[in-house]
Parts: structure tokens; C-alpha cells; sequence
């Protein structure tokens, strides 16, 4: 059995981030997986801006509040992620890369995959996300669910999926599980 966080990417008031990840949640307990799926909120975490005095790398694991330290301890007991990411002046939001930049070793050696949207599907917010990850030695997977603010979403507020995109969900989420497992035994 391996873990996965469905890794939420806003942590704004307004965010539609949560209905995306709870529906991916749902869709993935409904497979026949041998997983387990939770929901991690980096809203939850309430980090500062990153400003810290050593590199994540190079802090060794004695990071600078109680927070930081929870969510160490969340990401390391990960075997993999799902990221739901919006897009912001396409990339990913300052929340979400302060969040990962936040630690570094319990990143590493583990598989990710990426659900986006945004008006242009969140496409180089996933481009991006994807590069941030490799530098983590994050093993990022393909496909990448993208789901559009204008078709996706009724008034861009609430999240209303066309079923087209569930073969692509569940080759995410398949993929993501596989890589995860097959990556558990070199860590």
C-alpha cells in the first residue's frame, strides 16, 4: 500500500483549488488501487515567505518552526503526490513554490503528477511545476490533467468537470501509483 497526497496549490479565501482536489480524491478511492489517498492543504501549514538562513538540502530536517517541522513530517510520510495547481502569470502560485521550497530531502525519490487549470489549462503552470520537481529529484509523470476555467467550471467558481476527462484522471492517478510503489523500494 502506498500513500499519496493530493497536494493542494492555493491557499487564497476565494480558491476553487479545494473542489478540485476533493473531486480528484473521489475519483481515485473509486479505482482499484492498492493506495491510499488524502488531501494536504498547504493552506493548513500557514508558512511565512522562505527565509530561511540554510538551503532545505542543507538544514537537516531542523527547520525553524513548528509548522515547517509538520510539514516535513506530512511530505516525508508520502510515497507520492498529486499537485493541483491553478495557473498565475503562467506558473504556479507563490504559495505552492514557497511550500515546496520550504524542505528538500523528503522530496526526493518519489513520484508526482499534476492536475491543472487555469483559462489556458494550466498548461505552463505544469511546464513549470514539472521543473521545480525534477530539481527535488521528483519523479514527475505524464499525463497531466488540465481542466479549463471556462468550460470546467461553471461562472470560473465551481468545479463541474466534463466526463471526458476521467480517462485521462485515471491514467493519472494509475500512473502515479505504479511509479510511487516501483520508487518505494529504492528509498
Amino acid at each position: 500500500m502506498v500513500k499519496i497526497g493530493i497536494v493542494t496549490g492555493s491557499t487564497r479565501k476565494a480558491r476553487v483549488n479545494m473542489q478540485v482536489a476533493e473531486w480528484v480524491k473521489d475519483f481515485a478511492e473509486k479505482m482499484d488501487l492498492e493506495a491510499e489517498f488524502e488531501i494536504v492543504d498547504i493552506k493548513d501549514y500557514d508558512f511565512p515567505m522562505f527565509n530561511e538562513d540554510l538551503p532545505p538540502a542543507m538544514a537537516n530536517k531542523q527547520y525553524s518552526t513548528d509548522a515547517i517541522n509538520a510539514w516535513s513530517k506530512k511530505i516525508d510520510e508520502l510515497d507520492g503526490y498529486i499537485f493541483i495547481t491553478p495557473e498565475y502569470n503562467k506558473s504556479v502560485t507563490a504559495s505552492l513554490k514557497n511550500a515546496i521550497d520550504y524542505i528538500g530531502p523528503e522530496w526526493g525519490n518519489k513520484s508526482a503528477s499534476i492536475v491543472g487549470y487555469g483559462s489556458t489549462l494550466a498548461v505552463a503552470a505544469t511546464l513549470s511545476l514539472r521543473q521545480i520537481l525534477g530539481n527535488l529529484n521528483v519523479a514527475t509523470v505524464a499525463p497531466f490533467g488540465a481542466f479549463s476555467l471556462f468550460t470546467d467550471f461553471e461562472n470560473m467558481s465551481t468545479f463541474k468537470p466534463a466526463e471526458i476527462h476521467n480517462a485521462t484522471i485515471e491514467n493519472v492517478v494509475t500512473t502515479t501509483v505504479n511509479w510511487a510503489k516501483g520508487l518505494k523500494t529504492i528509498r
